[in-house]
């Protein structure tokens, strides 16, 4: 097992309360370990777990896990552990496991779960649609498609994104949320394969060749999957087709890392926006 086997990866560091007498981590933490990975290879596969799982009628429940601890990982190590899916039966879904520090592997497993009834227990089979995402994925498949249109297009899943992040769980005032701007922007939105909207953004012009972005938003059980970014991405690419030559948008400076990453730049000084710190940042778009 080395790790060009693994799609998917997700990183720990070792925390003090999981070493032993014996200055290594305590071996059940290797479980837990897992555990924390799978809910990150979830999150890769754009399911909201718990959602998901609801709408396929059943829930998955661990039947066996076998490990093979190979060295010990130490306090404050970096850890990456990978998850890949290597059998999905009837009724059960096989994920081969490595726990690496750098190339090294330390701990192998193989982890089995039981699709089932999450109140008679009994189990059930494997839904076609969650079969062929995981195996879409593992096959270098994307797990999202973005689309993009008018409000009365894409408003109501943009609109229970939106309620969700900025009203509910930001507490902005809804009628600093909602304005007119919505009927004449170009929206986005991310839908996973079960058909789920995850994400959510608008264009609208601006200036003569200038764009403003807004309104990005990101479902809380996918956030950090690379969602947001594929939405953004959508709106960019639809302004340099229209022959636009900047991008504007006003960030939460607790996202400025993010829009960095994608090529924006801070102009200005900070700002208060809907009672939140924001930075305008700018990009030039290719034409």
């Amino acid at each position: 097992m080395n790790r060009t086997e693994f799609r998917f990866f997700e990183r720990l560091r070792v925390r003090w309360a999981e070493i032993d007498a014996q200055q290594i981590v305590f071996n059940g933490h290797y479980l837990m370990y897992l555990d924390t990975a799978m809910a990150g290879y979830w999150r890769a596969l754009a399911l909201p777990y718990a959602q998901s799982m609801a709408s396929l009628g059943g829930d998955l429940f661990v039947r066996k896990a076998t490990l093979d601890y190979r060295a010990p990982a130490r306090y404050d190590d970096l850890l990456d552990i990978g998850l890949r899916c290597v059998r999905i039966g009837s009724s059960s879904i096989t994920f081969a496991a490595g726990v690496f520090r750098g190339d090294a592997l330390l701990v192998g497993a193989e982890l089995v779960y039981v699709f089932a009834d999450p109140h008679a227990q009994g189990s059930r089979p494997v839904p076609a649609p969650l079969r062929d995402l995981m195996l879409g994925f593992e096959a270098g498949e994307p797990v999202v498609d973005v689309r993009t249109g008018d409000w009365a297009t894409l408003g109501g899943d943009a609109q229970a994104i939106r309620t969700a992040v900025f009203v509910q769980e930001q507490q902005i005032p809804t009628d600093l949320e909602w304005d007119a701007a919505d009927g004449q922007a170009l929206h986005a939105v991310a839908y996973n394969r079960l058909g789920q909207a995850l994400a959510t953004g608008r264009l609208l012009a601006y200036t003569p060749g200038v764009v403003k972005i807004g309104r990005m938003a990101v479902s809380r059980a996918v956030r950090s999957s690379g969602i947001g970014r594929h939405v953004l991405d959508a709106l960019i690419a639809a302004a340099t087709s229209r022959g636009e030559r900047e991008a504007l948008l006003h960030a939460q400076t607790r996202a400025e890392s993010f829009y960095r990453r994608a090529g924006f730049q801070p102009r200005g000084e900070v700002f208060e926006e809907a009672g939140i710190a924001h930075i305008e940042m700018v990009r030039a778009l290719d034409r």
